[in-house]
């Protein structure tokens, strides 16, 4: 179980860090995440593994998690279960409560492909979604690959509801073509959004509805996956290319409020 910093953390500290150091083909650090594996929700396609089919180091400094497409699917009309992909978490090891979260990552693109990294309030097993909230730091349909979305979800505004922005680059750059920083600020009654520190969007509890709740002041946990289909993306169809791969180049979370205290275990440290 996660445990308490013996020290409160300054602002500014840096409190969780993978830059994902090791040789081609190697596993992530679990004792940093934890593989999730199983089938996807929202209608996706995809099956999650565990181990390095779908997620490894590619030895150059750099997190891989790719989405596969299994022999005999027919893209014009996908099933699920047609496509292996990765999911991979921080809920056994890292559950802070605010912070700068920032990711550098090269998305990958096509129709029906949905990467994100993103984060779930670490009471999902007891209370449920979206009792539990959730913050996208980044979501991508990659069938607009110049366009990088920010929502959170909670009670009341959930799903469809969700307070969400979009940031597109101009001059026809696309996101696949490089990496960029993600990132979002998290912290008492607000949470921004930054792509390459250039600030794309706010929410505050007065962007959620009249009497509905802000549940974004307890601990949450990261994810990173990339999904096949579903309700936000779509279905992949013959012009999507397999296998797509995510690159992460880097997660880091620093302490963004005076005295931080939140919670994780000392191999996250």
């Amino acid at each position: 179980m996660p445990v308490a910093l013996a020290d409160q953390a300054p602002s500014g500290t840096v409190i969780f860090e993978d830059n994902f150091e090791g040789p081609a083909g190697a596993p992530v650090d679990t004792s940093k995440w934890k593989y999730d594996p199983g089938l996807g929700e929202n209608n996706e396609l995809q099956e999650y593994t565990a181990g390095t089919d779908n997620i490894s180091l590619d030895g150059n400094g750099h997190l891989q998690i790719t989405a596969k497409m299994k022999d005999g699917t027919d893209l014009s009309d996908p099933q699920v279960g047609d496509f292996t992909s990765g999911r991979i978490n921080t809920s056994d090891s890292f559950n802070p409560t605010y912070g700068h979260f920032e990711a550098r990552i090269k998305l990958p693109i096509g129709q029906g492909i949905w990467p994100a990294f993103w984060m779930l309030g670490s009471d999902f097993p007891e209370v449920g979604w979206p009792q539990s909230g959730e913050i996208d730091a980044m979501e991508y349909k990659g069938s607009e690959p110049d366009t990088v979305h920010g929502t959170i979800h909670g009670p009341g505004y959930a799903g469809d509801q969700g307070p969400t922005t979009s940031f597109t680059l101009p001059d026809g750059q696309n996101l696949s073509d490089d990496f960029h920083i993600y990132a979002v600020d998290w912290s008492p009654n607000l949470i921004t959004w930054t792509l390459d520190g250039q600030q794309y969007a706010s929410r505050t509890p007065l962007d959620i509805g009249v009497g509905n709740q802000w549940v974004f002041d307890h601990p949450f946990f990261m994810i990173l996956n990339v999904a096949v289909g579903g309700n936000f993306s779509g279905n992949p169809d013959p012009t999507t290319s397999f296998p797509q791969t995510m690159l992460v180049d880097y997660v880091r979370v620093t302490s963004n409020t005076p005295g931080w205290a939140g919670s994780l275990t000392p191999q996250a440290r």
